[in-house]
């Protein structure tokens, strides 16, 4: 065969066949349900030897449609008299002679696992995909069914942190041009699955005191490690009983929501202190305090504790 491409008016005046058509529509749509685990089962066991499939489901497979319709139907499954339990499969079959899809059941082998679907390429054949799992025991007047479907995906979209897409479906990932972040949304909120490394230095001014070693902050997927540097005082005696804040500040997009972090110090002179990261919903937000120590003189150094991380949503 040589080169070609379709529709176009230079192939059989645009005319597609069935095989032409799947050819060009199997990878618009992943194969699968349409919805999400958090539906109800499409299939169920129904009474007698029988399964039913739910009323309203809709699904693709290899770019067909296909609907269950407006009320339930249900399927036959084979007695069993072999002796041993037996696995079946409620698939949705495309079958290529007819190029119609349609639930069906798989028949197992007594004694085996489920059986295999049937994948057939190119322009004949079958192919199916699963919708449950059927246990048939020896002897068997009813069945128990295990969910087994699929869903249709949603597409990786290119946007920016602050222009994600709207109206998004459960599953739907945006990669953030911007941040490099590749994000999912949960169903309510874009959730974080990969992010760049990065290390951000979070040192502030702070009057009194003077930063001898950097902070820094490294980010990575969904975690944030703080490394807090050392501070020396440079203004007056700081009384024990008073707070007193640190030269530094976490960005807002890297605070923890809700939980303050806490860590140990050591101060010149052989003396502990402790220190406070505070959450975003603190009226101290991103800020670092001392808020347990001793009394704190002129020229003392602080040596923070390493290693402090907190998820980043």
């Amino acid at each position: 065969m040589a080169e070609a491409s379709w529709p176009s008016p230079a192939y059989n005046d645009r005319s597609v066949t069935d095989a032409e058509y799947e050819a060009l529509s199997a990878r618009f749509s992943d194969d699968g349900i349409y919805g999400s685990p958090s539906d109800a089962a499409v299939v169920t066991a129904a009474a007698g030897l029988n399964v039913q499939i739910a009323a309203g489901a809709q699904a693709s497979v290899r770019g067909h449609y296909w609907t269950a319709g407006s009320t339930p139907f249900t399927l036959p499954v084979t007695s069993n008299s072999s002796g041993q339990t037996r696995y079946d499969m409620v698939v949705l079959r495309l079958d290529r002679s007819t190029w119609q899809v349609t639930a069906a059941v798989r028949q197992g082998t007594p004694g085996s696992s489920a059986p295999a679907l049937v994948r057939d390429t190119g322009g004949t054949g079958l192919w199916e995909v699963p919708l449950a799992q059927v246990t048939v025991p020896n002897g068997a007047i009813a069945v128990t069914v295990q969910r087994r479907e699929m869903y249709v995906g949603a597409r990786i979209r290119p946007a920016t942190s602050s222009a994600l897409p709207l109206f998004p479906h459960r599953g739907e990932q945006a990669f953030e041009t911007d941040t490099g972040r590749l994000r999912m949304w949960t169903g309510s909120a874009w959730a974080t699955v990969w992010a760049p490394t990065q290390s951000v230095t979070v040192d502030a001014t702070v009057s009194g005191w003077a930063t001898s070693v950097s902070s820094i902050l490294d980010i990575a997927t969904g975690t944030a490690h703080l490394r807090l540097g050392t501070w020396e005082r440079t203004g007056g005696t700081v009384s024990g009983a008073t707070d007193t804040r640190l030269p530094v500040l976490i960005p807002s997009q890297y605070r923890d929501p809700t939980r303050s972090q806490y860590a140990v110090a050591y101060i010149t002179g052989a003396k502990v202190g402790r220190l406070t990261i505070y959450a975003a919903n603190s009226d101290r937000a991103g800020q670092v305090w001392l808020t347990q120590h001793p009394d704190i003189s002129t020229d003392d150094f602080v040596l923070p504790g390493t290693g402090i991380s907190w998820a980043v949503v």
